[in-house]
């Protein structure tokens, strides 16, 4: 080993979901919502000045800030902007969670936080979901240098209660703890009102899923004023112009749509329902899923060879070969369409 290689920060990265480049295929495999954004934001992009593109962005976002903070009810001060929620979370973990103690986070979950974890060299413990892969609250009363949960977990679609969550809260007063809802919109109540009781909460929203700007990177965080400004001061430590001028334009005018955005949600669920369903008549068991893709199992066959089959037809889902969770699928929610004809090749193959 060369010498200069003893001081590189090693770590095993994220592995995001495949992105095939083919023209025809129905990709179930990341979670993308599959209705174009709100009208609003091919406006905003058609409408935009070009010639500005040659001046920074506002660095306190503001445009996109308070289209948040009106849109939620809470001031300016309590909402925090990133380039997507991944961005978000890593400022989050890098700000945080800096003391002795380790971490706490669900053994299956999404796979980033021990990505964070190990980047920002953070000690943690993983918490076992239950058989039913619920997230036990109990687990997490012991000392810690901080907690951080989806809510819906990922990628199992299972939605913790707000009392779940309050619980622990109660018990983790002395750290930050992190709500991940990139989820919530598909069902289940947020824990957003918690902020104005627990100064130590964060709640972390992106517009990846169901606002159907994956593309556009842009999450956020809201929380106590002073968790928001040390957010802050941590970010503009690293990079003080994250979010670029379209991105900010684009966000606004999503966030001022809420039409569409219901419309667009119901549908959403509306499938996944019915869905539900169908692969219930087929021999699926899963959890019952508030988000907007189903992770389900079938007894007699193998996870990894239906995976393969559906790839062979140029039908991705996604399929993690880890521990509890290598007979899973992750199936996506998308169009009626897609889903039927995922639905009519499970019933030849099966």
């Amino acid at each position: 080993m060369s010498n200069w290689e003893k001081n590189v920060r090693k770590v095993v990265p994220y592995v995001p979901g495949e992105q095939p480049k083919l023209t025809s295929m129905i990709k179930l495999n990341t979670n993308e919502n599959p209705y174009p954004p709100a009208p609003g934001v091919a406006k905003a992009l058609a409408s935009y000045d070009v010639d500005k593109e040659r001046l920074y962005p506002d660095p306190t976002a503001d445009v996109l800030v308070s289209a948040l903070a009106k849109y939620h009810g809470i001031d300016k001060e309590n909402v925090f902007v990133g380039v997507g929620s991944d961005d978000v979370l890593s400022m989050c973990f890098l700000t945080f969670f800096n003391g002795e103690r380790p971490i706490l986070f669900p053994d299956i979950t999404y796979s980033f936080y021990d990505v964070w974890a190990g980047l920002y060299r953070i000690p943690y413990k993983t918490k076992a979901l239950d058989e039913d892969f619920n997230i036990v609250p109990e687990d997490y009363f012991e000392e810690n240098g901080g907690v951080v949960f989806a809510n819906p977990n990922a990628p199992t679609g299972a939605l913790m209660s707000l009392e779940g969550i309050r619980t622990i809260l109660e018990h983790n007063r002395d750290v930050v703890v992190i709500a991940d809802e990139a989820y919530i919109d598909f069902g289940g109540d947020t824990a957003l009102p918690l902020i104005r009781e627990f100064d130590n909460l964060l709640v972390v929203r992106t517009f990846s899923k169901s606002r159907s700007m994956a593309g556009t990177r842009i999450g956020y965080a809201m929380g106590d004023k002073k968790i928001i400004k040390y957010l802050n001061d941590a970010k503009f430590s690293f990079n003080s112009y994250t979010m670029n001028r379209t991105s900010l334009a684009m966000g606004a005018a999503s966030v001022e749509d809420e039409e569409y955005f219901r419309k667009t949600i119901d549908r959403i669920v509306a499938t996944r329902e019915r869905v539900k369903k169908e692969l219930k008549t087929l021999g699926f068991t899963f959890a019952d899923s508030k988000s907007n893709f189903i992770f389900a199992s079938y007894k007699t066959k193998k996870a990894e060879d239906i995976f393969t089959a559906l790839r062979e037809e140029n039908i991705f889902v996604r399929y993690f070969k880890k521990p509890r969770i290598d007979n899973y699928l992750r199936i996506t929610i998308g169009t009626d369409e897609e889903m039927d004809t995922l639905i009519s090749f499970l019933k030849k193959y099966l």
